[in-house]
């Protein structure tokens, strides 16, 4: 009998402010501490995508994100175990402003240059990213280090 992949699904949340994306400095959560990344999480139980994208803002950065306002911009698969399904929101209008609502695992917030972004970067992150700068809706991100397909 075939055994079907359980995907655990994640949502990225690209805030624009122009050319600019806001990024996060990771700290103490016992993975890729030291390294920016988008504000993101996993879907809870029951919940949609957009439910989660809505959440994670107001969680990490105080903001109210309407969903209307929320653009699917990116989908990249990262090939661990158990998969994961990253989905990338881009957002260029919210109620509120930004603010590190979680100190105690986020270092800095700043904006950056969608064009030069800082290093070090998640690597998936900045390869879906790059992706949204081309145009492409799809990549796939095979072990940490590797380049996306």
């Amino acid at each position: 009998m075939k055994h079907r992949a359980q995907a655990i699904v994640a949502v990225h949340l690209i805030l624009r402010r122009g050319d600019d994306v806001l990024l996060g400095l990771r700290l103490n959560t016992g993975w890729s501490d030291g390294c920016w990344h988008l504000p993101a999480g996993h879907l809870e139980a029951g919940e949609s995508p957009l439910d989660a994208l809505v959440r994670e803002s107001a969680e990490e950065l105080g903001l109210t994100v309407d969903p209307a306002h929320a653009e699917l911009v990116h989908l990249l698969h990262y090939h661990e175990s158990p998969p994961r399904l990253n989905l990338f929101f881009q957002v260029r209008q919210w109620s509120g402003s930004p603010v590190n609502t979680e100190p105690d695992r986020c270092a800095d917030l700043h904006w950056f240059s969608l064009r030069k972004l800082p290093t070090p970067l998640v690597g998936y992150a900045g390869a879906a990213l790059a992706r949204l700068r081309d145009g492409t809706s799809y990549s796939e991100w095979a072990e940490a280090g590797s380049a996306a397909r």
